[in-house]
């Protein structure tokens, strides 16, 4: 194992993320990973593939925790940091593990039901014995196996319940379906919601006690239980049909997780925030503005109304979106930026932290 990490450090992540969920942390945490450098260690054999469903089925699962661990020893880990690995297999994989078919694309990986249904006749199972289920779970085993928790192997994209839903009906039928049948509707929502959790909790039981912790696709650290959870179907959906489809089960999961936050994926959500925000057992908010809008660091105005909710904030960006935010909002305080630079920036990455006081 090749990764720039110690238990000391650790310790620290465990402390600092410790006070930060708990309030009492008077900076925001800064997750900076630089890239970039030299590896110290022979490159595998195999080929990085951005989705790990991409992997052939003869690629061993041992052989892509090998890949993983070659790229870890390529990064350094800076401020509030940490290694870890995502096991990606694409947005809303739960589709997956209950009986719909998986296929590569270019740039994304979609699901979808090998013949289509009415919603009266679709019945969402979670399958333990699916291939793509033990497929997972025998990489993250495999992962545990080589890190030993020496890195924090997050939990893969399990996906918004109806999200997995579209993947079975078809978003465009789902649609009309909030309409036409909506007893059934909510009938499949709580059958996703059981095979969610299920198959949640069957992952991390192989993901604990040897994780130092929680986390998910956005690497934000948590000793107890964390994800992100989301919706992204709720983009085409109104604040009544929100509260009505997607609010009760959003809050169902909250009330199972310790640390829960939402993924507001692009301003067609942003009509729900204040919905999304009362719900008690929500502790935080992660915000993406979407595809040809404004960059993270000019939404101030959503991110006070996060705060101003009790809510803590995640963001994606570097140093100058944290100084062009700390200038307009103030204090970061309950904020966490995630940002990924080259080995290069090195430099003013050390400097915004020290500006910030996360050194």
């Amino acid at each position: 194992m090749s990764v720039h990490f110690d238990s000391g450090r650790w310790n620290k992540i465990k402390v600092d993320a410790r006070s930060w969920w708990a309030g009492e942390l008077d900076r925001p945490l800064l997750n900076y990973t630089l890239t970039g450098y030299a590896s110290d260690r022979q490159a595998p054999s195999i080929r990085h593939e951005r989705y790990a469903s991409c992997y052939e089925p003869e690629i061993s699962p041992d052989q892509i925790a090998d890949q993983w661990d070659y790229n870890l020893s390529t990064q350094r880990y800076v401020g509030d940091a940490f290694p870890a690995i995502w096991p990606d297999f694409g947005p809303g994989v739960l589709a997956a593990f209950s009986g719909c078919e998986l296929e590569n694309g270019e740039k994304s990986v979609w699901f979808h039901a090998a013949a289509q249904k009415e919603i009266a006749d679709i019945q969402v199972r979670f399958e333990e014995d699916s291939y793509w289920f033990r497929r997972v779970r025998d990489i993250l085993a495999a992962a545990q196996q080589r890190f030993r928790g020496a890195v924090q192997v997050s939990m893969t994209d399990m996906g918004g319940t109806l999200d997995v839903a579209a993947s079975f009906r078809g978003s465009e039928a789902l649609l009309f379906d909030l309409y036409d049948h909506p007893a059934e509707v909510k009938r499949v929502t709580r059958e996703v919601h059981k095979a969610w959790w299920q198959a949640f909790d069957a992952l991390n039981a192989v993901l604990r006690p040897a994780n130092p912790g929680f986390t998910s696709w956005a690497p934000i650290f948590a000793e107890e239980s964390f994800y992100m959870l989301q919706c992204d179907f709720a983009y085409m959906i109104g604040p009544e049909m929100f509260d009505e489809f997607v609010k009760p089960e959003l809050a169902a999961s909250c009330r199972k997780l310790k640390h829960a936050f939402y993924h507001l994926d692009g301003i067609g959500q942003l009509p729900h925030l204040e919905s999304i925000l009362a719900i008690p057992e929500l502790v935080g908010i992660q915000w993406i503005p979407g595809d040809g809008q404004k960059g993270p660091g000019e939404w101030a105005d959503v991110y006070q109304r996060i705060r101003d909710a009790g809510k803590l904030v995640q963001v994606f960006g570097g140093p100058a979106v944290v100084d062009k935010l700390h200038k307009e909002l103030g204090s970061l305080k309950g904020f966490v930026f995630i940002a990924e630079m080259q080995r290069e920036h090195e430099l003013t990455a050390r400097e915004n932290l020290r500006k910030h006081g996360a050194t």
